[in-house]
């Protein structure tokens, strides 16, 4: 999360934190608005739910959450250094992947233009 905050407020941009706990407690530091959720990791719908458009990156189980709820739900995906998926031990292209950050946003911008749900 911090490398997104830095990559938003570098640009000009804004950061918003849908934290897991009751508190701000954790959040990274420069966020522009944190909104705890107390929600744990129900929080990742929230996040996909609102979301244009999602990267992952790298992550753990959580983010595997968030790449199949998008999936699910129709909001495009775009991979950044993160999980393969596979299906009957065959691996599936079932998103495109960035080899920069750079690209991961212009790639996930093209394809919230495309989707616009």
């Amino acid at each position: 999360m911090q490398a997104a905050v830095r990559g938003a407020s570098g640009e000009g941009g804004a950061s918003i934190g849908l934290l897991p706990g009751e508190t701000r407690a954790g959040a990274a530091e420069g966020l522009t608005v944190a909104v705890p959720t107390g929600m744990g990791e129900g929080r990742n719908l929230l996040i996909v739910r609102a979301a244009d458009a999602l990267i992952a990156v790298g992550g753990e189980f959580g983010t595997l959450s968030e790449i199949a709820l998008a999936m699910k739900i129709g909001v495009p995906v775009v991979g950044l250094r993160t999980w393969e998926l596979g299906r009957a031990g065959t691996t599936i292209d079932a998103f495109p992947r960035a080899r920069s950050a750079q690209e991961a946003v212009e790639l996930a911008l093209q394809a919230a233009r495309r989707s616009r749900r």
